[in-house]
Protein backbone atom coordinates (compact mmCIF):
# COMPACT_ATOMS: atom_id res chain seq x y z
CA UNK A 1 0.00 0.00 0.00
CA UNK A 2 1.25 3.49 -0.90
CA UNK A 3 2.58 5.24 2.22
CA UNK A 4 0.50 8.41 1.97
CA UNK A 5 -2.69 6.42 1.50
CA UNK A 6 -1.79 4.16 4.40
CA UNK A 7 -1.26 7.15 6.68
CA UNK A 8 -4.57 8.64 5.54
CA UNK A 9 -6.40 5.40 6.41
CA UNK A 10 -4.63 5.17 9.77
CA UNK A 11 -5.69 8.72 10.57
CA UNK A 12 -9.31 8.04 9.61
CA UNK A 13 -9.41 4.96 11.83
CA UNK A 14 -7.82 6.87 14.71
CA UNK A 15 -10.29 9.75 14.48
CA UNK A 16 -13.21 7.30 14.43
CA UNK A 17 -11.85 5.42 17.44
CA UNK A 18 -11.45 8.66 19.40
CA UNK A 19 -15.24 8.95 19.38
CA UNK A 20 -15.41 6.04 21.83
CA UNK A 21 -13.56 8.01 24.52
CA UNK A 22 -16.05 9.41 27.03
CA UNK A 23 -15.73 12.06 29.74
CA UNK A 24 -14.54 11.03 33.19
CA UNK A 25 -13.08 7.70 32.06
CA UNK A 26 -9.64 6.13 32.29
CA UNK A 27 -8.26 5.34 28.85
CA UNK A 28 -5.26 3.24 27.91
CA UNK A 29 -3.28 4.78 25.07
CA UNK A 30 -1.20 2.42 22.96
CA UNK A 31 1.98 2.90 20.97
CA UNK A 32 2.81 3.25 17.30
CA UNK A 33 2.17 5.31 14.19
CA UNK A 34 -1.62 4.84 14.20
CA UNK A 35 -1.90 5.66 17.89
CA UNK A 36 0.04 8.86 17.27
CA UNK A 37 -2.88 10.05 15.11
CA UNK A 38 -5.28 9.00 17.89
CA UNK A 39 -3.43 10.98 20.54
CA UNK A 40 -3.35 14.03 18.26
CA UNK A 41 -7.13 13.79 17.85
CA UNK A 42 -7.73 13.30 21.56
CA UNK A 43 -5.54 16.31 22.30
CA UNK A 44 -7.67 18.35 19.88
CA UNK A 45 -10.85 17.17 21.61
CA UNK A 46 -9.41 18.13 25.00
CA UNK A 47 -8.61 21.63 23.76
CA UNK A 48 -11.62 22.31 21.54
CA UNK A 49 -14.42 20.13 22.93
CA UNK A 50 -13.54 20.09 26.65
CA UNK A 51 -13.11 16.32 26.65
CA UNK A 52 -11.91 15.27 30.10
CA UNK A 53 -10.36 11.87 30.70
CA UNK A 54 -7.33 10.31 32.36
CA UNK A 55 -4.79 8.45 30.27
CA UNK A 56 -2.50 5.50 30.99
CA UNK A 57 0.15 4.92 28.34
CA UNK A 58 1.94 1.82 27.06
CA UNK A 59 5.23 3.62 26.35
CA UNK A 60 7.24 6.61 27.40
CA UNK A 61 6.97 8.15 23.93
CA UNK A 62 3.16 8.04 23.99
CA UNK A 63 3.18 9.61 27.46
CA UNK A 64 5.41 12.42 26.23
CA UNK A 65 3.19 13.13 23.22
CA UNK A 66 -0.03 13.02 25.27
CA UNK A 67 1.24 15.31 28.02
CA UNK A 68 2.49 17.82 25.43
CA UNK A 69 -1.10 18.02 24.15
CA UNK A 70 -2.63 18.64 27.57
CA UNK A 71 -3.84 15.09 28.24
CA UNK A 72 -3.63 14.02 31.89
CA UNK A 73 -1.42 10.94 32.21
CA UNK A 74 -1.09 8.81 35.35
CA UNK A 75 0.69 5.57 36.21
CA UNK A 76 -1.17 2.28 35.91
CA UNK A 77 -0.74 1.45 39.60
CA UNK A 78 -2.34 4.74 40.64
CA UNK A 79 -5.78 3.86 39.27
CA UNK A 80 -8.14 0.96 40.07
CA UNK A 81 -9.26 0.22 36.53
CA UNK A 82 -9.00 1.13 32.85
CA UNK A 83 -12.33 1.62 31.11
CA UNK A 84 -11.06 1.40 27.54
CA UNK A 85 -7.72 0.89 25.83
CA UNK A 86 -7.15 1.92 22.21
CA UNK A 87 -4.04 0.59 20.51
CA UNK A 88 -2.74 -0.40 17.11
CA UNK A 89 -1.95 -3.89 15.84
CA UNK A 90 0.55 -5.23 13.35
CA UNK A 91 -1.77 -7.99 12.11
CA UNK A 92 -5.32 -9.15 12.88
CA UNK A 93 -6.84 -12.38 11.59
CA UNK A 94 -10.43 -13.53 11.01
CA UNK A 95 -10.64 -14.89 14.57
CA UNK A 96 -9.53 -11.56 16.10
CA UNK A 97 -6.12 -12.94 17.01
CA UNK A 98 -3.47 -10.27 16.77
CA UNK A 99 0.26 -9.71 16.58
CA UNK A 100 1.55 -6.62 18.37
CA UNK A 101 4.97 -5.35 19.33
CA UNK A 102 6.35 -3.87 16.13
CA UNK A 103 7.06 -0.76 18.19
CA UNK A 104 8.81 -2.80 20.92
CA UNK A 105 6.14 -1.94 23.51
CA UNK A 106 4.39 -5.31 23.69
CA UNK A 107 4.95 -5.97 27.41
CA UNK A 108 3.42 -2.70 28.57
CA UNK A 109 0.73 -3.02 25.89
CA UNK A 110 -0.32 -6.44 27.16
CA UNK A 111 -0.30 -5.34 30.81
CA UNK A 112 -2.54 -2.39 30.00
CA UNK A 113 -4.80 -4.42 27.70
CA UNK A 114 -5.38 -7.21 30.21
CA UNK A 115 -6.32 -4.65 32.88
CA UNK A 116 -8.89 -2.92 30.63
CA UNK A 117 -12.63 -3.49 30.57
CA UNK A 118 -12.67 -2.99 26.79
CA UNK A 119 -10.05 -2.99 24.04
CA UNK A 120 -10.21 -1.38 20.62
CA UNK A 121 -7.55 -1.79 17.94
CA UNK A 122 -7.09 0.73 15.14
CA UNK A 123 -5.52 -0.48 11.90
CA UNK A 124 -5.44 0.24 8.20
CA UNK A 125 -6.90 -2.44 5.94
CA UNK A 126 -3.47 -3.87 5.06
CA UNK A 127 -3.24 -5.26 8.63
CA UNK A 128 -6.18 -7.65 8.11
CA UNK A 129 -5.07 -11.18 7.17
CA UNK A 130 -6.59 -14.64 7.01
CA UNK A 131 -3.89 -16.06 9.27
CA UNK A 132 -1.36 -14.14 11.37
CA UNK A 133 2.36 -14.81 11.12
CA UNK A 134 3.70 -13.08 8.02
CA UNK A 135 4.51 -10.12 10.29
CA UNK A 136 7.45 -11.18 12.50
CA UNK A 137 6.27 -12.15 15.98
CA UNK A 138 8.08 -10.13 18.68
CA UNK A 139 9.20 -11.84 21.87
CA UNK A 140 10.55 -9.74 24.75
CA UNK A 141 13.42 -11.39 26.63
CA UNK A 142 15.69 -10.33 29.46
CA UNK A 143 19.26 -9.49 28.39
CA UNK A 144 20.83 -12.13 30.66
CA UNK A 145 21.14 -15.29 28.58
CA UNK A 146 19.27 -13.80 25.62
CA UNK A 147 21.47 -15.59 23.08
CA UNK A 148 20.66 -18.93 24.73
CA UNK A 149 16.95 -18.16 24.28
CA UNK A 150 17.69 -17.27 20.66
CA UNK A 151 19.45 -20.64 20.21
CA UNK A 152 16.46 -22.48 21.71
CA UNK A 153 14.18 -20.76 19.20
CA UNK A 154 16.53 -21.77 16.39
CA UNK A 155 16.37 -25.40 17.53
CA UNK A 156 12.57 -25.15 17.37
CA UNK A 157 12.78 -23.81 13.78
CA UNK A 158 11.15 -20.52 14.77
CA UNK A 159 13.57 -18.48 12.61
CA UNK A 160 14.53 -15.97 15.33
CA UNK A 161 16.45 -12.73 14.87
CA UNK A 162 17.56 -10.32 17.57
CA UNK A 163 16.07 -6.93 16.75
CA UNK A 164 18.72 -4.28 16.07
CA UNK A 165 18.64 -0.55 15.46
CA UNK A 166 19.79 0.97 12.18
CA UNK A 167 23.17 1.45 13.85
CA UNK A 168 23.42 -2.25 14.68
CA UNK A 169 22.74 -1.87 18.39
CA UNK A 170 20.30 -4.11 20.24
CA UNK A 171 16.83 -2.58 20.52
CA UNK A 172 15.96 -1.93 24.17
CA UNK A 173 12.38 -1.80 25.42
CA UNK A 174 11.15 0.68 28.04
CA UNK A 175 11.75 -2.12 30.56
CA UNK A 176 15.35 -2.47 29.31
CA UNK A 177 14.79 -5.84 27.68
CA UNK A 178 15.65 -7.16 24.21
CA UNK A 179 13.30 -8.16 21.38
CA UNK A 180 13.66 -11.37 19.40
CA UNK A 181 11.52 -11.45 16.24
CA UNK A 182 10.28 -14.82 15.01
CA UNK A 183 9.94 -15.03 11.23
CA UNK A 184 7.26 -17.67 10.91
CA UNK A 185 5.35 -16.86 7.70
CA UNK A 186 2.15 -18.22 9.26
CA UNK A 187 1.05 -19.41 12.70
CA UNK A 188 -1.09 -22.53 12.52
CA UNK A 189 -1.90 -22.83 16.24
CA UNK A 190 -1.53 -19.47 18.03
CA UNK A 191 -2.63 -20.80 21.43
CA UNK A 192 -0.08 -23.62 21.37
CA UNK A 193 2.72 -21.25 20.34
CA UNK A 194 1.65 -18.76 23.01
CA UNK A 195 2.02 -21.38 25.74
CA UNK A 196 5.32 -22.59 24.35
CA UNK A 197 6.83 -19.10 24.29
CA UNK A 198 5.64 -17.89 27.69
CA UNK A 199 6.96 -21.07 29.32
CA UNK A 200 10.45 -20.52 27.90
CA UNK A 201 12.78 -19.36 30.68
CA UNK A 202 14.08 -15.88 29.88
CA UNK A 203 10.96 -14.81 27.98
CA UNK A 204 9.13 -11.90 29.59
CA UNK A 205 6.22 -11.68 27.15
CA UNK A 206 5.31 -12.28 23.50
CA UNK A 207 3.32 -10.39 20.91
CA UNK A 208 0.44 -12.82 20.46
CA UNK A 209 -2.73 -11.09 21.66
CA UNK A 210 -5.42 -13.77 21.70
CA UNK A 211 -9.06 -13.17 22.69
CA UNK A 212 -8.19 -9.64 23.82
CA UNK A 213 -9.84 -7.18 21.44
CA UNK A 214 -13.53 -6.21 21.50
CA UNK A 215 -13.63 -3.99 18.40
CA UNK A 216 -11.31 -3.36 15.47
CA UNK A 217 -11.63 -0.03 13.68
CA UNK A 218 -10.30 -0.48 10.16
CA UNK A 219 -9.28 2.47 8.01
CA UNK A 220 -10.41 1.81 4.46
CA UNK A 221 -11.40 3.80 1.41
CA UNK A 222 -14.79 5.42 1.90
CA UNK A 223 -15.13 5.28 5.66
CA UNK A 224 -13.72 3.28 8.57
CA UNK A 225 -15.16 -0.18 9.15
CA UNK A 226 -15.90 -1.40 12.68
CA UNK A 227 -15.49 -5.13 13.28
CA UNK A 228 -17.05 -6.62 16.44
CA UNK A 229 -15.52 -9.67 18.10
CA UNK A 230 -18.47 -12.06 18.59
CA UNK A 231 -16.68 -13.86 21.42
CA UNK A 232 -16.32 -10.75 23.59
Amino acid sequence: MEKNLQNELKKEAAIRAAEFVENDTVVGLGTGSTVKFLVDELGRKVREENLSFTGVTTSKRTASQAESLGIKIVSLDSIPRIDLTIDGADQVDNNFNGIKGGGAALLWEKIVATNSKKNIWIVDQSKLVDRIGSFPLPVEVIPFGALHVLNKFEELNLNPALRLTENGKKVMTDSQNYIIDLHLNQIIDPAKLSNQLINTVGVVEHGLFLNVVDKVVVGKKGQPLILENPDK
